[in-house]
């Protein structure tokens, strides 16, 4: 996952770790040689419309707003067809009014007849204060959940980690964020529910409570999963 920074100062660019305190709680609860977090890419503002969400001070804000309506001024000058510019002049209402345009309940059909510009207010985006950067970390797990991703956990032994992937993936999917071998040789999961790893104290004690289940490669894998893969290697 990439992050775009945009007039967001005191944040090195590069890798940073997404501290989830479920990770914590997790690593509590299993013995492992180490905990790793999940991690995402921070970039520059030039970044930003490709970034998969945009985390923006008050004035960064502001001023994607202000680049997006100037862009839908200049389009709606040059006379788009019909249908492209009643969504255009649906987006500079909002954007006249400092929304943003995701989020704001565009449907996909409208979006569609827009998918060819690239708006800058059409990524996910969090803004940060003062205190949000002190503590850059704990404030990504928003920014992960705002674009569109979620974590799974592989836990014991010589490592308890936290994998991203988008949400909506598969079990067979979240296999590759691991290795593209267990994807290609997946035969299926061993899944156990955060809620119920927690409430029995640990894997052990949820296998024990028959909490534990086996899902197919189709399995939508659900946020903080705790994951076996099962696969021909």
């Amino acid at each position: 996952m990439k992050v775009a920074l945009v007039g967001v100062v005191g944040v090195p660019l590069g890798k940073h770790k997404v501290k989830d305190p479920r990770m914590d709680q997790a690593d509590r609860l299993v013995k492992a040689d180490k905990k790793t977090y999940a991690s995402v890419d921070v970039a520059g503002e030039e970044e930003a419309l490709t970034a998969d969400a945009i985390v923006a001070s008050p004035e960064g804000r502001f001023d994607l707003i202000v680049k997006d309506l100037e862009f839908v001024e200049t389009r709606l000058a040059r006379n788009p067809p019909a249908a492209e510019a009643a969504v255009l002049d649906k987006i500079k209402a909002c954007l006249e009014g400092e929304g943003v345009i995701a989020g704001a309940g565009f449907t996909p059909e409208e979006l569609r007849l827009v998918e060819a510009h690239a708006f800058f207010t059409g990524k996910p985006m969090v803004v940060a204060e003062a205190a949000d950067v002190s503590m850059f970390g704990d404030f990504l797990v928003r920014v992960v959940s705002a674009g569109g991703y979620i974590s799974f956990l592989t836990v014991g032994g010589p490592e308890n980690r936290a994998w991203l992937i988008r949400k909506g993936a598969t079990a067979q999917e979240a296999g590759g964020a691991i290795h593209t071998d267990i994807q290609k040789g997946f035969i299926r999961a061993e899944i156990i529910g955060y809620g119920d790893f927690v409430a029995a104290g640990g894997e052990t004690q949820a296998k024990h409570a028959n909490k534990m289940r086996l899902e197919m490669k189709s399995y939508v894998i659900q946020d903080y999963d705790l994951v076996n893969f099962r696969f021909k290697k």
